[in-house]
């Protein structure tokens, strides 16, 4: 597979030294926000995992190659094609690959690309899952299969809200991926601290964690493994205000009959909107919060 990487010299110089990386999606940048936040985010977000001791490495399929590290003109390349750049999954890499396309990594890309380059942790925002109305349409994301074969571990602010955590924790814990919370009891649902459901275990910091992760894989057990670290309380939105614009958004969704691929990147979309820009913000804030704990576990590594 090495033909198909393409590693930047800095991310590679690190791995070689058994330095701490951290593995970054692209998806963010080209369907999560607009021009020229995108852009901005990716940046604070590269710039955070350094200010804690790692080498950040964006990720995403460019000419015919998966990139280990993007400079910033393929980050501004990203940010402003925008929702143009395809949205990449584990059935699409071959397809881009072949046709020399640019895609952006979502969480089970990147997973498979991290892995690839033996980068052990990645920061996201949140975890795909399995949809509301999984039990009529099956619509269920690779993220969860990825989590459940790939030894990748994903530092999130949980469950994407617009998704059903319950059925997502079930599905997690028949495919054997451990959920952790790392300081809290309780998953944390994207824009909120609180789902009302537990995780498997609580760890407090992140040498505990990293201790687990090695466990796990000299064990030789497969897949990776849910952390999840819950948006700071000054940037969490509240649960009944964010359930109303969540429900909106779906409705709307149902209504103009998005379905697949599409539907995240609309419902998110819809959210920010019903939301005034409020989410926008809290997604942001949460996604630097994971990028800090991701390299501070990937220090212990």
């Amino acid at each position: 597979m090495n033909k198909f990487l393409d590693i930047n010299p800095e991310v590679a110089t690190a791995l070689q030294k058994k330095q701490a990386v951290v593995a970054l999606e692209s998806t963010i940048i080209s369907h999560g926000m607009p021009y020229p936040q995108n852009y901005e985010t990716a940046v604070l977000v590269e710039k955070t995992v350094r200010e804690n001791g790692a080498v950040p490495a964006t990720i995403a399929l460019i000419d015919g190659k998966i990139k280990i590290g993007l400079n910033d003109d393929e980050i501004k390349l990203l940010a402003r094609k925008g929702s143009r750049v395809i949205k990449t999954s584990r059935r699409d890499i071959p397809y881009i690959l072949s046709n020399k396309l640019t895609g952006a990594t979502t969480v089970s890309a990147t997973m498979i690309a991290a892995q690839l380059a033996e980068i052990k942790i990645f920061a996201t925002g949140g975890i795909g899952g399995v949809h509301r109305d999984a039990t009529e349409t099956f619509d269920i994301s690779a993220d969860l299969q990825e989590l459940a074969q790939t030894r990748v571990a994903v530092v999130c602010a949980g469950i994407k809200s617009i998704l059903d955590p319950g059925l997502t924790l079930e599905y997690l814990e028949t495919m054997g991926v451990p959920v952790l919370g790392y300081q809290t009891d309780e998953l944390p649902a994207f824009y909120t601290r609180k789902s009302g459901f537990k995780v498997d275990y609580r760890l407090n910091n992140p040498q505990e964690i990293a201790r687990l992760l090695q466990i796990k894989w000299e064990l030789g057990l497969k897949g990776g493994v849910v952390i999840a670290n819950p948006v700071p309380e000054a940037d969490a939105l509240d649960p009944d205000f964010m359930a109303q614009a969540i429900d909106k958004a779906i409705t709307e969704q149902k209504k103009l009959g998005i379905k697949g691929k599409e539907s995240t990147p609309f419902l998110l979309s819809k959210v920010k909107e019903f939301t005034q820009g409020k989410s926008l913000v809290s997604n942001i804030r949460l996604v630097l919060n994971n990028a800090r704990l991701a390299a501070q576990i990937a220090q212990n590594m």
